[in-house]
């Protein structure tokens, strides 16, 4: 059956909460650029589970592979540019990544006195992260997220993942997942929407992508192995649609108030 189809009474979803200061998935690198994908990969968040359950990085995925992912964006955070430049601070000229048959590192030629690096990270962005496989081993899983084996990240290792992880366990579609599940934005982005709305909405809809093999686009994600000397992925596809979750904004509207010549707020205009 695919993604988007019922899924078995043996099948279960579990629900992830990825939040934290900073975030990067990376699909590809390129010398000194490390680009981040706006949404969580697959593959980080299949080696995310694979550290929690305390998995080596030369054990094999077969188990892991048929996993199915949709990520809901709760909140999309900013881009954040880190800008690194490397100099020896004796002033001579950077050496040359290869090395000669002696194992030394010659000088760079023409001379190079400056290397930069540009690494991508989301800043405060929340996303909701559904999982769906057969029942047992999405229970083992919910398991070692709650008492991880070892430490968590955000797809890079610098990246630490803000309190609770896990959110629930499910069963149904990962469509159905995502738009049941409450919004899980921060608070100040609630309030912030419910004002530029200008009312408490029970539901907003919400930027998705499931695993699909009719879906309309490629992604080279599907992780097969992370073992450093044979890491390998394939291809999945996937669809976007939007979803709506509820918002979680049930109090009251506050009362309309209008502005007297008492109270004039010069700066309302400007949203201050």
């Amino acid at each position: 059956m695919t993604a988007k189809t019922t899924i078995s009474d043996r099948q279960a979803v579990l629900v992830l909460r990825l939040a934290g200061a900073l975030q990067s998935w990376g699909d590809r690198s390129s010398f000194n650029r490390r680009d981040t994908r706006p949404e969580p990969t697959k593959s980080g968040v299949i080696g995310l589970l694979a550290a929690a359950a305390g998995r080596p990085r030369e054990q094999p995925l077969d188990d892991l592979l048929d996993l199915q992912l949709g990520v809901r964006v709760d909140q999309p955070g900013t881009l954040l540019r880190d800008y690194h430049t490397v100099s020896d601070y004796r002033g001579r000229p950077l050496p040359q990544a290869g090395v000669s048959a002696k194992g030394i590192q010659r000088p760079t030629s023409p001379a190079k006195h400056t290397h930069v690096t540009q690494r991508f990270y989301l800043q405060d962005a929340i996303f909701l992260a559904a999982i769906a496989g057969p029942h047992d081993l999405i229970g083992t899983l919910a398991t070692a997220v709650t008492r991880p084996a070892f430490p968590l990240a955000l797809g890079r290792r610098s990246c630490v993942p803000t309190q609770p992880i896990f959110l629930a366990l499910r069963t149904g579609t990962l469509e159905d997942v995502l738009r049941n599940e409450p919004w899980q934005a921060s608070e100040r982005t609630r309030e912030s929407y419910a004002r530029r709305v200008k009312h408490r909405p029970e539901h907003i809809d919400l930027s998705a992508t499931l695993d699909d093999p009719d879906g309309e686009e490629l992604l080279n994600d599907a992780p097969l192995s992370f073992d450093p000397r044979d890491r390998r992925c394939t291809t999945r596809r996937i669809r976007h649609t939007w979803v709506p979750a509820p918002t979680g904004l049930t109090r009251p509207d506050p009362p309309d108030v209008s502005p007297t010549s008492d109270d004039h707020d010069p700066f309302a205009l400007l949203g201050w």
